[in-house]
């Protein structure tokens, strides 16, 4: 949540800082600003809420002096409400000093009470300015050394939290600091950057840099040095990012979600290119990890939301082909409960940004307890990665739009990937059974393509005819269940209406309560040539929902004429085995969540209340 950027070179910021800005607009959006040191070493900053064209229609009426130092903030609210006066940056020592944050200061109230009994006073609600103000006092007690201040300030604070300052006694110098928040550093020529991810510079540099938890960094345009909190250089682990500016551009699309769903078949190809030798499953990162995977006796997956949903689907992979025991937890309530871990327990976490809180917390928490982990991640330089035994990346490239669709199926192929590779390793998967999930594999970016080609068009059609639906019901088994609930979940995140999954086997034992004439409900049809007895089962369970009034939408694959009779809507996906099943019926769902949004007139790819990166508990 929040996105930051800062800038320090030779030329002048204030578009650095938009452009910056708008690649990061995803991660919040209630309000904007940007604060820049001028030629004259003066401090001039502007801010407004709302969305980040707000602030640029601004500063096109009224441009800020050019200045070559710079920091800006995109806001997700979460101290003080979307004003003007509460977003970033805050101003402190007069107005010379500017501070921008991502995350919760925990101990605000104490500092703040503290502060004003030595008499500051406070434009706004957030927690931020608490940190502004006292970073001007800690200024002037360390005889204005910006950087002693900086650590003096950082070390008093409680949470989460990535922070930028720059004050106009000290032009062209930005400090830095995080704390369980992102923040990375892109290097330049003659320049430098700081972003809360690489989307923020990746137009200027492709080199960066990763900062560790609890360190500060200073940039200047020719140098940049990264502390700890007590002033003790560190080393920093330097990276290329491996896509350009352009993958985060719409390039002519109506939306970044329209984008990144037509992206699914690349997200799926290459995540799964240079990972298979000679019929089987090999991937490079896991080397020397052997021992490891011999001596897990279970599995444990920890994600948030739409990641949870794919850890769900890896679970039915991972117990088939790797043979253990696999539970699926959200990582928000995994560390409250005082799990069971020990060396034997191997805890995935996935997680597109590498950056959400709640699962960063839980990989450190299992890590303390001996458990070994691994992460499932999109984002190079991302902490989670940074706290795991080992990774697997994604290889989705950049998702913008809040509401994940590629990285949702390129996380399911990683872990089909890890399934594959682990069953390999531990000896229980045959040759003969890799060499078939690896073929299958293989076909599912084809078979995702053609879904896009020959369905789209009507599933979009379909949703703009119910454009004013209330509520929506999905339906699966198996691997199916876990795709109903992405389904719901993705028409709740754009569209705001009701939206349940269910199993459909607990259909009888509640939710058939709900079944009313007229009722959508997306049923998802196992295959009747490789899951006979499931697909009769749910043929029974349209018949229950038809006889009741539901209005019946079935994904069945090509061929499969036994569900016509009951059903008022047929979106056909090719022929797959049960296991690579979800990863074609949840692209219809997709497109469908995002037809109805926009037929409702609604921003897919900003939804209210949302931000793409969760940074805070």
């Amino acid at each position: 949540m929040c996105g930051i950027v800062g800038y320090v070179g030779p030329r002048p910021s204030e578009g650095i800082l938009i452009s910056g800005l708008a690649r990061l607009e995803y991660r919040g959006y209630d309000s904007a600003g940007i604060a820049v040191i001028d030629g004259d070493g003066t401090l001039g900053m502007r801010k407004r809420a709302g969305k980040l064209s707000v602030l640029r229609d601004d500063l096109k009426r009224t441009p800020l002096p050019d200045g070559t130092t710079g920091i800006g903030h995109t806001r997700w609210a979460t101290h003080g409400g979307p004003t003007d006066q509460n977003a970033h940056p805050h101003l402190a020592d007069g107005g010379k000093l500017a501070v921008i944050h991502n995350g919760i200061i925990e101990n605000f109230a104490a500092l703040k009470g503290e502060l004003e009994a030595d008499g500051a006073t406070f434009l706004s609600e957030t927690d931020t300015e608490v940190a502004a103000v006292l970073l001007a006092r800690e200024y002037h007690a360390h005889g204005d050394d910006l950087q002693a201040a900086f650590r003096a300030t950082v070390r008093r604070l409680e949470g989460a939290f990535t922070l930028l300052a720059m004050h106009e006694d000290h032009p062209g110098l930005v400090v830095g600091a995080r704390r369980n928040s992102p923040l990375v550093i892109g290097l330049g020529e003659g320049e430098n950057f700081l972003g809360s991810d690489v989307a923020a510079f990746v137009e200027h540099t492709r080199h960066a840099l990763a900062i560790g938890q609890d360190q500060i960094v200073s940039i200047t345009p020719g140098a940049v040095q990264v502390t700890d909190f007590d002033g003790n250089e560190v080393e920093v682990e330097p990276f290329d990012v491996t896509w350009d500016a352009a993958a985060a551009e719409k390039g002519g699309w109506s939306s970044f979600m329209a984008k990144e769903v037509s992206e699914e078949p690349d997200a799926v190809a290459n995540t799964v290119r240079g990972r298979i030798h000679d019929g089987a499953v090999v991937i490079p990162e896991l080397d020397g990890l052997d021992d490891l995977f011999r001596g897990i006796h279970r599995i444990l997956v920890i994600a948030c939301g739409t990641a949870a949903y794919a850890g769900q689907v890896g679970k039915y992979a991972l117990e088939q082909w790797a043979r253990v025991p696999v539970d699926v937890e959200l990582a928000h309530e995994f560390r409250y409960r005082d799990p069971v871990l020990d060396s034997g327990t191997l805890v995935v976490s996935i997680s597109q940004s590498g950056e959400t809180m709640d699962t960063l917390m839980a990989v450190k928490y299992a890590r303390e307890r001996g458990a070994k982990t691994l992460s499932i991640c999109n984002t190079q330089g991302a902490t989670i990665p940074r706290e795991s035994d080992a990774i697997v990346y994604t290889h989705a490239g950049p998702e913008v739009a809040v509401a994940s669709t590629k990285a949702f199926v390129a996380q399911i192929t990683a872990l089909y990937l890890l399934a594959l590779h682990v069953g390999r390793v531990r000896g229980v998967l045959s040759e003969g059974d890799s060499a078939q999930a690896v073929a299958e594999l293989e076909g599912v970016a084809d078979k995702i393509a053609w879904i896009l080609t020959h369905e789209q068009e009507r599933t979009t059609q379909l949703a703009r005819w119910m454009a004013d639906t209330r509520s929506v019901l999905f339906l699966g088994r198996h691997v199916g269940f876990p795709i109903a609930l992405e389904g719901a979940l993705k028409l709740k995140e754009i569209s705001y209406i009701h939206a349940e999954g269910f199993a459909a086997g607990e259909l009888k034992h509640g939710p058939i309560a709900l079944i009313e004439p007229g009722q959508p409900v997306f049923v998802i049809v196992p295959s009747p040539v490789f899951s006979p007895l499931l697909h009769d089962k749910v043929v029974s369970n349209i018949q229950e929902i038809r006889a009741r009034g539901a209005r019946v939408i079935v994904i069945a694959e090509e061929g499969d004429a036994a569900v016509l009779p009951f059903a008022d809507e047929v979106l056909r996906i090719p022929l797959a085995g049960p296991l690579f099943e979800p990863l074609l019926a949840v692209v219809p769902l997709h497109i469908f969540a995002m037809g109805l949004a926009e037929a409702k007139g609604l921003d897919v790819d900003q939804p209210r209340n949302l931000a793409k990166s969760v940074t805070v508990e």
